[in-house]
């Protein structure tokens, strides 16, 4: 019952900012326009604002989940109207704050002590409000360590848990209904990827984990040129409150104050993508909410600027077998290798390996190809990425969750780079990057390195080796191997046996209904019952239709 009335809810707000208009021609816009009777119009104020401010204040209203959604269109101005990514990136970091008196009240109940003891001063006004923090300025007590003497100090926001709770339930809901109706449900995997946006959402709301994730970034990126990442004071920080260095900086899509500041823009923008794939590809830990409020530029070094890093809620990794497909899949794109792109697709096993690589490689070229005809400065490689996708789901792509975050992240990275230097060549950049990175992963000192690190649990495991050797050849003599399956071929078993009993049921059923309008005919034919033959008709008519849809062949 929640999930409706948070759906009704969502309608509610969207008839409110007359956003209806947005989803004309989809279902959703058909049900929008039969509860618009229901809703109160927008008040003169509203009505008269711009599209793009409508849409910040409706997704601001409707809370976390749809500010991230805004937050992540506001990088792409090459995909939606300036006016409208103007007004979403205020959704950034001036999301409106709570009471400051509440936020006092809730540092001291998560670290056990006065703010007075805590700290030596705390401002009760926030530097910066966010969809689920807010930060206040603090200093230090002089005695506190050896640490950072500014600092700042984030809170989480009141009830957002609840709130949070109650969108992931609805969201959940809607990956039920999707799985049951969508011919594909078993490719888009709705529920692995609702379960990603909550394990996303579950990390955001622990600080000490998000301090965690700094203090490691802080350590890949040490004493680096390219990337600052602020120092942690752990002694202040708990699961609702986090402490760390003040850092002073310029938004990297404040053009006008990079301008001003004499900051090279064209050189930070060719840094931005290296860090990214550095971030990936080396260090398998990237930022995964690099939009520009979160990314901000060291103003004191203009010749070789550096960027600082901030918010570490929503970090990325992936596994070994991802780096190594994802990062093949960029050096064929490079090279446009499109039989290689087919390959890997099934070498990494998104897709069935039934799929003719050869119809594979004309698709992959038929979305590549037209891109190639364009500067290379014009080309987006998440586009290309994005695009990539899209056609391979056709030929049965199985949606990895634990990609989106990647995928999210090349879209706001490619934004902010474009924003700093709108002729970039993010191919240029990227190329030799992930080609060195690979021949330093891939060499024999690295492999020799990795061989070293594993031989304790060679040496450890080598006595059992002969033993279960011994047994496996005994299985084969003796007929006994054992067949193990995937819990995704138990689950697609499960799925056609559901699917059969259903059919079964539907004809029995049908065929019951049949009986009945026979039944009923003869009763006709016994006495004059005028309500007979229309029943018997119609009953007829619904047990063949039922009938019909169980024999009908599914996928």
């Amino acid at each position: 019952m929640s999930s409706l009335l948070r759906a009704w809810r969502i309608g509610r707000v969207l008839l409110r900012y007359r956003l209806d208009n947005l989803l004309d021609d989809t279902p959703a816009g058909r049900w929008l326009k039969l509860a618009r009777p229901f809703v109160p119009r927008a008040s003169k104020e509203v009505a008269s604002l711009s599209r793009g401010a409508r849409l910040r204040m409706a997704l601001q209203e409707l809370g976390p989940i749809f500010v991230k959604f805004g937050q992540i269109l506001s990088t792409r101005r090459d995909l939606i109207p300036p006016d409208v990514a103007v007004e979403l990136t205020m959704l950034q970091d001036r999301v409106a704050p709570f009471d400051g008196l509440k936020a006092r009240e809730m540092v001291e109940l998560a670290l056990e002590r006065s703010i007075e003891e805590a700290y030596a001063s705390f401002d009760t006004t926030p530097l910066a409000s966010a969809s689920i923090a807010q930060v206040h300025a603090a200093t230090m007590h002089p005695g506190d360590g050896s640490g950072p003497r500014d600092v700042v100090v984030k809170v989480l926001r009141p009830g957002i848990r609840r709130q949070i709770a109650a969108d992931v339930a609805l969201l959940h809901r809607i990956a039920g209904i999707v799985e049951r109706t969508h011919p594909a449900a078993d490719k888009i995997r709705p529920r692995e990827i609702v379960a990603e946006i909550e394990a996303t959402l579950s990390g955001e709301l622990d600080l000490q984990r998000e301090a965690a994730n700094a203090s490691l970034l802080r350590r890949n990126w040490l004493n680096s040129p390219d990337l600052y990442v602020p120092e942690v004071v752990w002694t202040h920080t708990a699961e609702r409150v986090m402490t760390m260095e003040r850092v002073y900086g310029i938004p990297s899509d404040d053009i006008v104050a990079l301008d001003a500041a004499g900051i090279d823009r064209k050189a930070l923008a060719a840094k931005g993508v290296r860090l990214f794939y550095q971030q990936v590809f080396r260090d398998n830990f990237f930022h995964a909410d690099a939009h520009a409020g979160n990314i901000w530029v060291d103003a004191t070094r203009k010749e070789n600027p550096r960027f600082i890093a901030l918010d570490f809620g929503i970090m990325g990794q992936l596994s070994s077998e991802d780096q190594y497909y994802l990062a093949e899949n960029f050096m064929a794109i490079f090279n446009r290798d499109y039989r290689r792109i087919a390959e890997l697709h099934v070498q990494a096993g998104w897709m069935p390996a039934t799929i003719r690589i050869d119809e594979l490689e004309a698709a992959t070229r038929a979305v590549c190809e037209p891109y190639f005809t364009r500067p290379l400065s014009e080309i987006s490689l998440a586009e290309v990425l994005v695009k990539l996708f899209r056609t391979a789901q056709r030929y049965e792509l199985t949606l990895q969750p634990q990609l989106i975050l990647l995928q999210k992240t090349l879209l706001n990275i490619e934004g902010v780079g474009r924003q700093l230097d709108p002729k970039i060549d993010i191919w240029a950049v990227a190329k030799p990057v992930l080609e060195q990175i690979l021949a330093d992963r891939y060499s024999p000192q690295r492999l020799a390195s990795e061989f070293r690190k594993r031989l304790p649990e060679m040496i450890t495991r080598a006595p059992e080796v002969p033993r279960l050797l011994h047994a496996w050849l005994q299985q084969q003599v003796e007929g006994k191997h054992e067949l193990r399956m995937r819990s995704h071929d138990l689950a697609e078993l499960a799925r056609v046996a559901r699917d059969g009993q259903k059919r079964m049921v539907a004809a029995i059923l049908g065929t019951g209904l049949l009986v009945v309008a026979a039944v009923l005919f003869g009763l006709d034919a016994g006495g004059p019952r005028v309500w007979a033959i229309p029943a018997a008709a119609w009953i007829a008519g619904l047990g063949g239709l039922w009938a019909l849809l169980a024999a009908w062949p599914r996928r």
